[in-house]
């Protein structure tokens, strides 16, 4: 029993430990792909001093082991944005977490359009807002990419959260995270806002 506990208990290390290379590779692309004039969303005289993205600390603590719930029946919906686009958007499921002992429900998102495109067709969209908005990350909240995920126990990786293109400029149309998916706690860990 000794050994089998020790066992579980390195699995989870390494396990937490994978996911935080995960997290560091990601945003270690992001900061190329900040980089590359080409793909950017920065501004040009954001170029001038730019020598990487502002991230919290990796913390094993935001890597969390959510139940997801399937939604069903759901229809469509036009997602509001920071501008006149309304892109379709389907409510996917639910992901119920704890973090401190406290528990907290995000809805995750299935974009129409994109899910037939190549590649995209198990993607996810989560966006949310968290007691850092407006301090230490920005205002309107941050975005983590997901993928469908096999069993009722999915992962979600705060360390990977990310600003929407129009917290750096301001051209950009972006999805405006819905109310129900505002979190009250403060996720510290992603991305931090860009200006002061």
């Amino acid at each position: 029993m000794k050994q089998l506990l020790i066992f579980l208990f390195c699995s989870a290390i390494t396990f937490a430990q994978k996911d935080l290379t995960s997290a560091e590779k990601f945003q270690a692309e992001l900061n190329q792909s900040f980089s590359d004039s080409l793909k950017s969303p920065l501004m040009k005289e954001d170029f001038k001093d730019f020598k990487g993205l502002d991230f919290f600390p990796l913390n094993e603590k935001f890597i969390v082991e959510a139940t997801f719930v399937r939604t069903k029946r759901e229809k469509s919906f036009a997602m509001k944005t920071t501008t006149s686009r309304t892109p379709l958007y389907v409510k996917y499921g639910e992901l119920i977490f704890s973090i401190d002992g406290k528990e907290f429900k995000l809805n995750v998102y299935k974009n129409i359009d994109l899910s037939t495109k190549p590649g995209y067709k198990d993607y996810l969209f989560l966006p949310f807002s968290d007691l850092t908005c407006g301090k230490e990350s920005y205002i309107g909240g941050r975005y983590v990419d997901m993928r469908i995920q096999k069993g009722k126990k999915w992962i979600i990786d705060f360390n990977k959260a990310y600003n929407p293109y129009c917290a750096y400029n301001y051209k950009y149309s972006c999805p405006i995270v819905p109310l129900e998916n505002d979190l009250d706690i403060e996720i510290l860990a992603g991305v931090k806002k860009f200006h002061d």
